[in-house]
């Protein structure tokens, strides 16, 4: 490969050859994800997922929880993965028209390690310990081994994820019922007559834990002890956030997977067929919206219900539900979603809203990591100390803060500069050499 062909790869890409509108969707989805991950940034545990435990029933508070989990939780996740599975094809498909041999592979995978870098780093440092980094990286890689596919077939490959995935959290609901089951049947037993045996001791202690685990005495005695930590002494908050990121990580790698190659899958798919670049039909978008927001909505509602019926209290749940319905609710709602953006983006009436957010999303990689920095000097002991100390609906004050600083210096760093801080340094480790950072500036020839 000659030098001029080496620089033009490494050079930054135009502004007129971007796709403008990926740029704005990973705007909507970085600012979206930071509604999505603040409570698990401001709340403790317990309080994120039950509003009955501090008597948040019939309060704005309650309301701020509902509106959040019937709509919009966990799509914003999966559209940013969807686009992250698009950015695959557009980076290695770049390269394989250029390049011969391992050369594009060798600048993929170099690009994905480092990424796994970059997730230590906001893990171990920031202390984020909903990082979803990792997942991109690891699971990144084992997606380059579908690029080349048709759109049917990556859509074939989404259907089979969205089947272990729904099949994995039906399982685990249905392991639940079991320990209730065994437990209560081993609880009835007359013990003066009958003698347990070691299985049977550990089943009833299994449902005996799992029952005192959803009682509110247990989650107050919970929600003390992670507000301690997260407010004390550096040592505990470090112990405790990236001790509970890598106790999640084993769990999630076991069965999560699915979740996150379902939608690189999908965002692969779209990308083909047009429906990320807004190139599909209107009609297209409006029957992803109808269909998408339709069951999706529709399920989530029944969802959250069940749980409101069973005083968000797992034990009752598991025994009161005979279908676990997330991912089915949140893969509809985010493709309705994703429709409804791609919508009012062909309507030509909201330019300034996709303008507003294109360099935001250009500077996703930045945004994401300041969002981890930003929230954890504001709620942890290290910084101001807020964990816990907000009401439900008042975290979402700090969302709409972080949102307009994070608009404002995007749209100001890249009046000066070619890439985010971030997005500069993961090219440059990319392609080992130091990139262009400031405007004006012309690309070196040797």
């Amino acid at each position: 490969m000659t030098k001029e062909a080496a620089a033009d790869l490494t050079a930054p890409v135009s502004q007129q050859d971007r796709i403008v509108i990926l740029d704005s969707l990973r705007g909507f989805a970085i600012l979206g994800i930071l509604l999505m991950n603040m409570p698990a940034f401001a709340l403790p545990p317990p309080v994120q997922h039950d509003p009955f435990l501090l008597n948040e029933w019939g309060t704005v508070d309650f309301k701020a929880w509902a509106v959040v989990q019937w709509i919009p939780e966990g799509t914003q996740r999966a559209i940013f993965s969807m686009l992250f599975g698009a950015g695959i094809l557009l980076f290695i498909g770049g390269k394989e028209k250029r390049l011969d041999g391992m050369m594009p592979a060798d600048y993929f995978f170099r690009r994905q390690l480092w990424l796994i870098a970059f997730s230590l780093f906001d893990v171990f440092v920031l202390l984020w310990s909903g990082d979803i980094l990792l997942d991109y990286a690891c699971l990144g890689m084992i997606m380059f081994a579908f690029r080349n596919l048709a759109a049917k077939k990556l859509l074939i490959g989404a259907t089979f994820c969205f089947l272990f995935m729904l099949a994995r959290e039906n399982r685990d609901l249905y392991h639940d019922k079991e320990t209730i089951h065994l437990g209560e049947k081993i609880a009835a037993l007359d013990t003066t007559k009958t003698k347990l045996t070691l299985i049977q001791k550990e089943q009833l202690g299994a449902m005996q834990d799992f029952k005192d685990r959803n009682t509110a005495a247990s989650k107050l005695k919970r929600m003390q002890k992670n507000i301690e930590k997260n407010t004390g002494s550096f040592k505990d908050l470090y112990e405790y956030r990236t001790g509970r990121y890598l106790d999640d990580l084993v769990q999630y790698l076991y069965f999560g997977i699915w979740d996150v190659m379902l939608f690189m899958f999908i965002g692969m798919a779209f990308l083909k067929m047009g429906i990320l670049t807004g190139q599909a039909p209107v009609k297209t978008y409006l029957w992803m919206t109808i269909v998408g927001l339709g069951v999706g909505l529709t399920v989530s509602w029944f969802r959250i219900r069940q749980s409101v019926d069973a005083n968000f209290n797992g034990f009752e749940y598991a025994k009161q539900v005979w279908f676990s319905s997330y991912e089915l609710s949140r893969t509809f709602r985010s493709i309705g979603i994703l429709g409804l953006i791609m919508l009012l983006y062909k309507s030509g009436l909201f330019k300034w809203l996709f303008a507003l957010l294109r360099p935001v999303g250009q500077m996703a990689f930045t945004n994401y990591l300041m969002q981890s920095l930003l929230c954890g000097l504001f709620f942890y002991g290290v910084g101001l100390g807020k964990y816990g100390q907000l009401q439900r609906h008042e975290i979402y004050y700090v969302v709409a803060g972080v949102w307009v600083l994070q608009i404002i210096y995007s749209h100001a760093w890249l009046r000066y500069f070619r890439f985010g801080p971030m997005e500069w340094a993961w090219r440059s480790l990319t392609y080992w050499k130091r990139q262009l950072f400031k405007k004006g500036k012309m690309i070196p020839q040797d």
